[in-house]
């Protein structure tokens, strides 16, 4: 089989592999199309924690059961599936164990024609979603569900910011947001992707290019409940200064660093919370599922393309014109 390996550190190919043996635990997928994400670039550039070479990239997958490892699998086979990237998560639902692990380095992922995941991994795709949808969804969507869900509390009429839209889980805590029946606004340093978020029924957008720009939004908005952030770094002081009393700031990245100072005067005086995420454990994945099925939510999906096309998509991934995942077919 055909895979897409890290061979040294920030080169990436495609080689020719063996086809994965399986345990009695696995089932064998055959891929039909696979997600990028920004956690693939971060490994290809040596950004991301103990980095294995030769190993295959890719957490994002879905496509049909050919083969079992038991059995008592059996009825799995032919069934259309999308993969579940956890891999050790723990017991404890509120936080991952040390061992904890995703899918696509160091364990081989789904830029591959098969890849062997545990027979628990696999998840009926939802009907509503073409192929390509069902492999946009698990890591981004998991991560978003959490941080809306879990942290945010994110309910019907709340005010909530979603910073950077251009981004696949901001999108996806988007769209989540919006199923819910929140009031739901974005930032972007875009003006395209504010009017691509306002016609998908953003209640209002603000470029943060803009000096000053969360100026006034607690006078005008009445403040925010819930703001769902990636990027951390002293941003995390303006979205203080625009939330309600009791608000909650969610982040589940931080490529803007750490902020210089943290007005803690602030958080305290109104009860203000700043809460780290990040993925989410299993039982959350397969409530992600069930809601994305419930409310007919659709990935936002930027392009399709071959698998032969792999690497010059991984050279798209950070394009600040991009807007959507980036989906590979096979």
């Amino acid at each position: 089989m055909k895979g897409l390996v890290l061979t040294s550190q920030g080169k990436i190919e495609i080689v020719k592999l063996e086809k994965p043996q399986l345990d009695q635990s696995q089932v064998l997928v055959k891929l039909k199309a696979a997600a990028l994400n920004k956690r693939d670039q971060f490994i290809r550039e040596g950004k991301y924690p103990d980095i294995q070479m030769n190993a295959v990239l890719g957490s994002d997958g879905a496509g049909e059961v050919v083969e079992v490892g038991s059995k008592s699998h059996e009825k799995l086979i032919g069934k259309t599936v999308v993969i579940n990237p956890n891999i050790n998560w723990g017991d404890n639902p509120d936080v991952q164990s040390r061992n904890y692990s995703i899918l696509g380095m160091p364990t081989h992922g789904t830029f591959a024609e098969y890849v062997a995941v545990g027979v628990d991994r696999v998840h009926e795709a939802p009907e509503h979603l073409s192929l390509e949808e069902a492999a946009a969804l698990p890591l981004g969507g998991l991560t978003a569900y959490r941080a809306c869900f879990r942290h945010g509390k994110i309910k019907a009429n709340d005010n909530v910011l979603i910073s950077g839209f251009g981004g696949g889980v901001a999108q996806f805590a988007f769209q989540f947001a919006l199923a819910a029946n929140a009031n739901v606004y974005v930032t972007s340093g875009k003006k395209e992707k504010l009017n691509v978020a306002l016609k998908m029924g953003a209640s209002g957008g603000y470029n943060y290019k803009s000096k000053d720009w969360y100026k006034n939004l607690w006078q005008t908005k009445g403040g925010f409940d819930v703001v769902i952030d990636s990027a951390g770094g002293d941003q995390i002081n303006n979205f203080l200064k625009i939330m309600r009393p009791g608000g909650r700031v969610v982040f589940y990245g931080a490529t803007n660093g750490l902020p210089t100072t943290l007005d803690l005067y602030r958080m305290f005086w109104n009860q203000l919370s700043l809460q780290g995420s990040t993925m989410g454990n299993d039982e959350e994945f397969a409530e992600m599922l069930t809601f994305v099925e419930k409310k007919k939510i659709k990935p936002v999906i930027d392009s399709v393309r071959p698998f032969d096309e792999i690497v010059s998509a991984f050279d798209d991934i950070a394009s600040s014109t991009k807007s959507g995942k980036l989906i590979i077919k096979f």
